[in-house]
């Protein structure tokens, strides 16, 4: 073999090793990723996937304060699924095929009702035929708030409704536009929490009583917080609040505040120039020192709102469902309703 030839090999052989190596470190890398998609989706999998378990009663719940509240009278007895994620905000949110399935094999559905799950009849009608669950909207009771006869920026107007029938009722919500944020007061939370209570009992006799030591536990809480809103905000020299979207009207209602919305019933909704331009005016004539907005929604409008009135942001939060940082703080329904408690404290002074 000549010199030239054998320079030649060597290089042949560096590059072949050189190859070699790239396609190793090509495969580790391909490896690797595909480790982390599969890590990845077992990890949604399990956090978003809810089974129905046999020898308990199974309830389904629509949204988290109903879940939050039957999983805390159900306790030990019941295995509570909820649909909606964590993350998500409920008004435009719809059920999925594995939701009819589990649903279907659930002794009890427990709803908000008032129009929140439009959803609600066709999803029902998606049930197996042959299914025994018993359907609850956990809002009948609550005297409900309509936005007829004012300008989309009150607290609405109450509103009568024995919750007859699934369909009526969420077309009758519909179209009179009712307010269905009803856990948002804990006087209305209390109500709600005894429908819930009374529904299981009904499904699951055998246990009423813990059914019962629960509930009385949960109403006691609710009862100390309605306290605490009533006690505290009986003494505040404003009374007015701007929040992004109408969410707040049982709150105002039953504490004596006034709400304006920027959005109405559903965050979704836009508000022209001049309703922006109107809210300012009433911001500074009235001396309101913040806005409000939520986690779950967009914050720009709220932004834009403060910015031209000249005024802060501050969050009030509808409770509508969690975040994933306030599942891993531990958040829930009374520590999100107090922290709403000393945020309105602070802007109504």
């Amino acid at each position: 073999m000549t010199v030239m030839q054998k320079k030649t090999q060597v290089r042949l052989d560096r590059s072949s090793r050189l190859g070699k190596r790239s396609t190793l470190k090509l495969l580790w890398s391909s490896l690797l990723i595909l480790s982390l998609l599969v890590l990845s989706a077992c990890g949604q999998n399990s956090e978003s996937t809810a089974k129905i378990v046999e020898g308990k009663v199974n309830v389904v719940t629509t949204f988290y304060p109903v879940y939050a509240f039957t999983a805390a009278i159900g306790g030990e007895d019941a295995n509570v699924i909820n649909l909606l994620p964590t993350g998500v905000e409920p008004h435009d949110w719809t059920p999925k095929s594995q939701d009819i399935v589990n649903t279907s094999k659930a002794q009890l559905f427990l709803y908000n009702g008032a129009g929140l799950e439009g959803w609600v009849p066709n999803f029902l009608k998606s049930l197996n035929n042959d299914t025994k669950v018993k359907a609850v909207a956990v809002s009948e009771g609550v005297k409900l708030l309509t936005a007829e006869g004012d300008d989309g920026h009150g607290h609405g107007e109450e509103h009568s409704d024995d919750h007859a029938d699934e369909s009526s009722n969420e077309q009758q919500a519909a179209d009179h536009h009712i307010d269905p944020h009803t856990w948002v007061s804990p006087k209305s939370a209390m109500i709600m929490a005894e429908n819930i209570k009374k529904s299981l009992v009904e499904v699951d006799p055998a246990h009423k009583d813990g059914y019962e030591q629960r509930y009385n536990e949960l109403r006691t809480k609710l009862e100390a917080l309605d306290q605490r809103f009533t006690n505290e905000l009986s003494s505040v020299p404003n009374k007015e609040i701007v929040v992004s979207h109408q969410a707040f009207g049982y709150l105002a209602r039953d504490y004596g505040l006034m709400q304006h919305a920027i959005m109405g019933l559903s965050p979704d909704a836009e508000p022209t120039g001049q309703d922006i331009v109107k809210l300012a005016k009433l911001v500074k004539d009235e001396g309101i020192k913040y806005i409000f907005f939520e986690e779950l929604v967009s914050d720009k409008l709220a932004k834009t709102l403060a910015s031209e009135a000249g005024v802060q942001t501050m969050v009030l939060n509808p409770v509508e469902g969690l975040t994933q940082e306030q599942v891993n703080n531990k958040d829930d329904y009374f520590t999100l309703m107090q922290k709403n408690l000393q945020n309105l404290l602070i802007a109504l002074q």
